[in-house]
């Protein structure tokens, strides 16, 4: 398994364990569903068992992983019915994020943004899918640390890691991707003019588009499957 290249030593060792391992949950080498081989991660990683199972505990308590008794930890899988009852909840939360940036962000921060916006067109152009989602984690987070609110954060930060479950399933639906880039070039002309009740129904509305671009492709998908 590929990983990215984090220390797995010193006082926080079971930190820098239970980072490596949400990154692999969001990066699908940890697939939704699969139990986590503990064994062969304390292996791999040159580690004790000890730090990997208060890692565990740590993402079990995140609520990405899930302890069956006697079998060990397993990845969460996100259903149809967890998309539809988060996506709404997010879309207020995030809402409101682009509510309070549009009112406290500098020249400055705005100009990171458009700047996260450009690549945003430019993989948007190559039909990138993978570069897309990745910016556009990166868009969304920044955006939640400009609005300045820590309780913001922490409740838009705990509930966005499951989004991250679904890896933008639904930008692989026929014109999503543009329709996607779109309503984020709505979005930034909102923040840009300060115009903050505007950027937050603008945010509302894109992740409310994206809930209904992923029900069309799970309806799509059931059809074909009963034809």
């Amino acid at each position: 398994m590929n990983s990215p290249d984090l220390p797995l030593r010193g006082s926080s060792m079971h930190d820098a364990v239970a980072a490596r391992l949400r990154a692999m949950i969001f990066e699908r080498e940890l697939a939704p569903g699969a139990l986590v081989d503990e064994k062969a991660l304390a292996e791999q990683w040159a580690i004790s068992r000890t730090p990997l199972r208060e890692a565990l505990k740590v993402l079990v308590a995140e609520g990405l992983l899930e302890l069956l008794p006697r079998q060990g930890c397993r990845v969460i899988e996100m259903h149809d019915t967890d998309a539809n009852d988060l996506f709404p909840v997010m879309a207020m939360l995030e809402g409101r994020c682009a509510f309070e940036a549009a009112r406290k962000a500098t020249p400055a921060q705005l100009l990171q943004l458009q700047q996260l916006h450009e690549q945003l067109e430019l993989a948007a152009a190559a039909g990138d899918i993978d570069s897309y989602y990745r910016v556009n984690h990166v868009f969304h987070s920044l955006l939640q640390t400009l609005a300045a609110n820590r309780w913001l954060e922490r409740a838009t930060g705990d509930l966005r890691k499951f989004l991250r479950l679904l890896r933008g399933r639904q930008l692989k639906s026929p014109g999503r991707l543009q329709a996607s880039l779109d309503e984020h070039r709505r979005l930034l002309a909102a923040l840009l003019a300060g115009d903050a009740a505007g950027a937050e129904a603008e945010m509302q509305a894109h992740l409310l588009a994206q809930l209904g671009a992923l029900q069309a492709m799970n309806h799509s998908a059931e059809v074909n499957h009963a034809g």
